[in-house]
């Protein structure tokens, strides 16, 4: 008989299971990958998240840039704060080129070819990493105003 989570992250909810399959297989702390997994499936306290279930009633523009809705895509890929830490990251590496808009892609993407398998994982535990710091960052902040 097979779990539930494993019907879940093959069924369950509509989305490709390769995305979470590469995420769980990152070498990285629990609350650091559940926090990554959050993110992914917008399951983060973000003011429009909360707004929508009527835990604050204030405004939904991002609190670091208040130029749009805080939602997951704009708070870790959007948000002008957001754009520098992704391109200090690549810089760090020696990478130029466009990010992508869209969350999951933007996780499988981070992904170098001259690597092996095995250093890709470590270079995708970095996105988890960096997720998990900026997104606490981001949310303590928000919490915190709203």
């Amino acid at each position: 008989m097979r779990s539930a989570y494993e019907y879940l992250a093959n069924h369950g909810l509509g989305h490709p299971c390769g995305i979470f399959n590469q995420l769980w297989q990152v070498k990285a702390f629990p609350n650091a990958l559940t926090t990554a997994w959050r993110i992914l499936m917008d399951k983060m306290p973000t003011r429009c998240n909360l707004i929508r279930r009527g835990v604050i009633a204030s405004s939904s523009s991002c609190e670091m840039c208040r130029a749009l809705e805080e939602t997951s895509h704009h708070l870790f890929l959007e948000c002008r704060f957001a754009q520098r830490v992704w391109s200090q990251c690549f810089r760090w590496i020696g990478i130029l080129g466009a990010q992508h808009k869209d969350l999951k892609v933007h996780f499988e993407n981070f992904h170098l070819v001259h690597m092996s398998c095995k250093q890709n994982l470590v270079w995708k535990g970095m996105w988890v990493a960096i997720v998990r710091v900026y997104g606490n960052r981001g949310m303590r902040l928000c919490l915190s105003k709203g």
